[in-house]
């Protein structure tokens, strides 16, 4: 029987504190996410995704020369080695991307012969190449799962230019590319998330960072963390058209279901991001002509809002912008991981600093006292 001293412990160690971080912080009672002392309102929309990896290594933004550095870095690192490439055209084509990724960057790892120095200086470089190669990966294998030849990073090209070239075979008009190095900067780094929990946990026993790094992503791909993006988009896909969804969420509260998007684990308020992603879905959506998208997304938030006083979170718009970049479904998750591996790295990197085993305790809640009855009489 359970200690009834002993209090019960958080359901998912929910308001838990496990480290203290100079990364961000995501304030949920008041809707408000920092970035190393910058509100994601002021970075958004005025710093490159270059300049947020910059200052989630670093502490503080890049002047020129670092900027440049860094993208010269991130432009030489993006090369997979030939191993990595051949097990990435070994995997079924039919394996969630999410799977390869997971796969290719554990492979990583045991084609660095640096994986196991544990310097700072070569943990500092694993990162910075981790952070280049895993769109490289995403690539590769969607361009291989689609029976085209695979497409090489371009090193004149920024890394969000880089990945839609790659994708796409095409180098992506400046509205592509400014539309998704938003969406980088916007998913950088958001406080202990699941995933992050993971990366640190992993790098604080002294293993490395690929597989920290293979332990976020394994994190990040369940549908309560990454995956949520690309459920909004297949539900508004099952709706089909503004005058139907209405009697869709009737429908879901009535049974309990959940509505994709909306709401969110810390976030009491408007999640910050969720703004610039919708602005972004209505130009979007207007310029691509499909404007009932967003009409539906707005709908359901609306009527979510007014019954459940719940907002919508960065996924719900996020998979608005995604679809409408063309961007296939089952890659919204990994776009997550491309850009959230700037703050997994960065955390790990933290945790490294000043290390400490993140080992918590459990509270027994089974039996006690039982005897062994011989196997005969049982």
């Amino acid at each position: 029987m359970t200690n009834s001293a002993t209090p019960a412990p958080a359901k998912g160690l929910e308001g838990i504190i496990a480290a203290s971080t100079r990364l961000s912080d995501v304030q949920g009672d008041v809707g408000k996410l920092i970035y190393c002392g910058y509100d994601i309102d002021e970075l958004a929309g005025k710093v490159s995704y270059e300049e947020v990896v910059y200052l989630l290594h670093h502490g503080h933004l890049p002047n020129r020369k670092e900027l440049n550095d860094l993208k010269e870095h991130l432009a030489a690192w993006r090369e997979l080695p030939a191993g990595v490439v051949k097990i990435i055209k070994a995997l079924p084509k039919d394996t969630p991307p999410m799977n390869a990724i997971r796969t290719a960057i554990s492979a990583l790892g045991c084609f660095d012969t640096t994986s196991e120095d544990s310097s700072m200086d070569s943990q500092r470089r694993k990162a910075l190449r981790l952070v280049a190669q895993i769109p490289t990966v995403t690539a590769f294998f969607h361009r291989h799962r689609s029976g085209k030849s695979i497409v090489e990073p371009d090193s004149k090209l920024g890394e969000a230019a880089n990945f839609l070239y790659m994708i796409d075979g095409e180098r992506p008009s400046e509205e592509k590319e400014k539309t998704l190095d938003l969406c980088y900067v916007l998913h950088a780094d958001h406080g202990m998330n699941a995933s992050t929990f993971s990366a640190r946990v992993t790098i604080a026993t002294l293993s490395d960072m690929y597989s920290a790094i293979t332990s976020a992503i394994g994190t990040l791909k369940g549908p309560l963390h990454g995956g949520a993006n690309e459920g909004v988009i297949k539900m508004l896909l099952e709706i089909g058209s503004l005058d139907k969804v209405d009697a869709y969420v009737e429908e879901c509260l009535e049974q309990k279901k959940k509505i994709m998007g909306i709401g969110h684990r810390v976030y009491k308020t408007l999640d910050p991001r969720a703004p610039h992603l919708k602005r972004m879905a209505q130009i979007l959506s207007a310029k691509l002509g499909e404007p009932k998208w967003i009409q539906m997304s707005d709908r359901i938030a609306e009527i979510m809002l007014a019954r459940k006083h719940l907002h919508a979170n960065v996924d719900f718009y996020s998979a608005t912008v995604y679809y409408s970049l063309g961007v296939p479904i089952d890659l919204f998750t990994p776009i997550f991981a491309i850009s959230r591996t700037s703050g997994w790295t960065a955390h790990v990197l933290e945790q490294l600093m000043d290390n400490r085993l993140i080992r918590p305790q459990s509270l027994y809640t089974g039996p006690v006292g039982l005897k062994v009855v011989p196997v005969d009489q049982r």
